[in-house]
Order: structure tokens, then C-alpha cells, then sequence
């Protein structure tokens, strides 16, 4: 997971970048699974992503994407704070179902 705090003046600015790279990455990486960002109904620029991929090798080879590198340029001076944070799933064997709700 990625917490960011955008500076209100760049947050227009801030969610296309974001929308470009979140699609880029779902579209082009078969090893996203998710890039799903939100943002807090009481603070926009407050930004939650949620970011699952299919093993470290696959979260290593999105950094080194062209769509990822250009968000992280494109938007280095509209981030206030960011901060990451590892996760581990509790129940991986059901997470398939998540996106089978989906269809």
C-alpha cells in the first residue's frame, strides 16, 4: 500500500498522472493484479493505493517500467508525504475470489 498527501494546487494534476499509470500498469504488467487508488471523502488529497501484484519479482519489475518511471518524475513535486507499506495476506487461497466478484 502507498499513503500520499498531494498539495491541493497540483491535485487535478496529480489524479491524471495516477490514472495514467494505474491503467498503464493493470493493461501492460500481467504481474499487477491490482493498482486500485482512493482518496478519503473528507480529504481528497489525502490518497490510499492499493497495490497487489503476483510475487516481488513482479513488484520489482513495475518500478522499472517507462509508465512508472514517468508518474514518479511527473509527479515528485506534487507529493507532500508518501509512505509504503508492505502488506502480507492473512488468506491468500480465497483471493481469487475478490476478482471473481468482479465478472
Amino acid at each position: 500500500m502507498a499513503e500520499l498527501e498531494i498539495e491541493v494546487k497540483h491535485l487535478p494534476e496529480y489524479l491524471s498522472e495516477l490514472k495514467k499509470e494505474a491503467r498503464a500498469s493493470m493493461e501492460l504488467e500481467s504481474g499487477v493484479i491490482s493498482i486500485f487508488p482512493m482518496y478519503k471523502e473528507q480529504n481528497p488529497t489525502e490518497i490510499t493505493i492499493v497495490e497487489i501484484y503476483a510475487d516481488k519479482k513482479a513488484y520489482e519489475a513495475h518500478l522499472e517500467t517507462p509508465h512508472f518511471k514517468e508518474y514518479k518524475t511527473n509527479t515528485l513535486k506534487m507529493v507532500q508525504s508518501l509512505k509504503l507499506i508492505d502488506m502480507t495476506s492473512i488468506d491468500s487461497t480465497t483471493m481469487h475470489l475478490i476478482f471473481k466478484k468482479l465478472n
